[in-house]
């Protein structure tokens, strides 16, 4: 060997063969896959949800369609009520991003007419993702407290802010709070066979205009 040969050989090695660049924000790159893959555990939820039911939604099934151990699906979710309880928390997200619900002309009762309808199509089109889901928030206990509230507070002020058609004040989200609390006792007494889907349509209904009207004559007593 030369002695060129040697000094040429004994040149740091790290600008040959490589031309990818460092991560210039390797924890916004873990924020992302972690975003990423609580919505891959939150759709397969759904999905096994969606044709089997609150007992089909097994931790073990969950992970195996993720394609992750089960021990990482428990550090994102220590049990399958917080799971279904988070994935209700993003469907109702979405639904309030993807629906212009405070907009356009009408009275409160019609604004939240339309979204009440929208809601009735959805739950009684897929009634084993709804009886999940409504097993899961009536069923969780002390330690979901922060998945329960805030799937409350995103259920809340969703029908606030349609009834408000904006921002809503302390007695429209009192108003918002009793139509949530009207649909989850009627929910209830469905998934239990104590009442019909459609008694139950019609029971939300007429409950939620009774409560908007009287608001309405009477604003400072919701």
């Amino acid at each position: 060997m030369t002695a060129a040969s040697t000094s040429l050989s004994s040149k740091p090695l790290r600008n040959r063969g490589s031309s990818v660049a460092p991560d210039p924000n390797p924890a916004g790159s873990r924020s992302r896959a972690s975003a990423g893959r609580r919505d891959a555990i939150l759709d397969a939820a759904l999905a096994i949800a969606r044709t089997g039911g609150y007992d089909a939604v097994r931790m073990r099934t969950v992970a195996e369609r993720v394609g992750i151990a089960v021990g990482t699906l428990y550090r994102y979710y220590p049990a399958k009520t917080h799971l279904l309880v988070a994935a209700l928390t993003r469907e109702f997200q979405r639904l309030d991003v993807a629906g212009d619900w405070t907009g356009g002309p009408g009275t409160p009762t019609q604004r939240l007419d339309r979204l009440t309808t929208h809601l009735h199509e959805r739950w009684q089109r897929d009634p084993l993702l709804t009886d999940a889901m409504t097993r899961a928030f009536a069923m969780a206990d002390t330690r979901a407290a922060t998945e329960l509230d805030l799937a409350a507070a995103t259920i809340t002020t969703l029908l606030a802010r349609t009834l408000s058609a904006g921002e809503p004040t302390p007695a429209h989200l009192h108003v918002a709070s009793i139509i949530s609390d009207i649909w989850l006792a009627n929910l209830l007494a469905v998934i239990s066979g104590r009442l019909s889907a459609a008694d139950a349509r019609d029971r939300i209904d007429r409950a939620t205009r009774r409560v908007v009207d009287r608001a309405t004559r009477h604003p400072q007593t919701p």
